[in-house]
């Protein structure tokens, strides 16, 4: 596994990531404004379900990519820390789209509705799966373990991670709605933090030595 460094890096960026608003959390918060509590539980477990669909597709394709050329498995780093850079710079570079409706949210389905719903709307989102593929190479350490031990490993933290937030905002669905809503410094503060976590984590792993 990572070493201890390598570790405290990935949980840093990983919890900023996972609280910054995204489109996880805005389904989450729609579904919860939109038909309660329970609906917005069930559509985060939803998302946390379609979510490891991602982790193990990824972790086998990143594995076996490695059997196949170490260099190429730098390559994938390398290509996923230019791809965090360009996140985070459109990040900061976005206009402030973070504006709730609950209006403009889905009619309310039933809580197993709403269940798989999540997964297949986490599932057909291509963007969760080159997050993955971008996020997760920087902290695997090669010469220590099975990289599709640790890729499922750091896989699996993020997810739970996004599920965690997921679940407090759908517990707390109306005051965050608001603060979302009402509060423009703190979606720029939100979208500052993330941007400059994934520009920072991109250009480390550009800089620093191989492991």
């Amino acid at each position: 596994m990572p070493d201890v460094a390598t570790l405290s890096l990935f949980f840093t960026a990983a919890f900023v990531l996972s609280i910054t608003p995204g489109p996880g959390i805005l389904y989450t918060l729609a579904r919860s404004l939109n038909g309660g509590k329970s609906e917005g539980i069930s559509s985060a477990l939803g998302l946390f379900v379609g979510g490891l669909v991602h982790v193990f597709a990824a972790a086998v394709g990143i594995s076996s990519l490695l059997m196949t050329s170490a260099v190429a498995f730098t390559l994938v780093k390398y290509a996923g820390a230019a791809y965090l850079i360009y996140l985070g710079l459109r990040t900061l570079l976005s206009r402030d789209m973070l504006l709730v409706n609950a209006d403009a949210a889905v009619p309310s389905p039933r809580r197993g509705s709403a269940f798989y719903q999540g997964v297949i709307t986490e599932v057909l989102n291509p963007k969760t799966a080159l997050f993955f593929l971008a996020f997760i190479p920087q902290f695997i350490n090669i010469e220590s373990g099975s990289v599709l031990t640790q890729f499922l490993v750091l896989g699996l933290i993020t997810d739970f991670l996004n599920l965690a937030v997921d679940v407090f905002v759908a517990s707390f669905a109306g005051p965050i709605g608001q603060r979302l809503r009402t509060s423009g410094s703190f979606r720029r503060g939100q979208r500052l933090t993330s941007g400059c976590t994934m520009i920072g984590l991109g250009a480390y792993v550009a800089i620093a030595e191989p492991s």
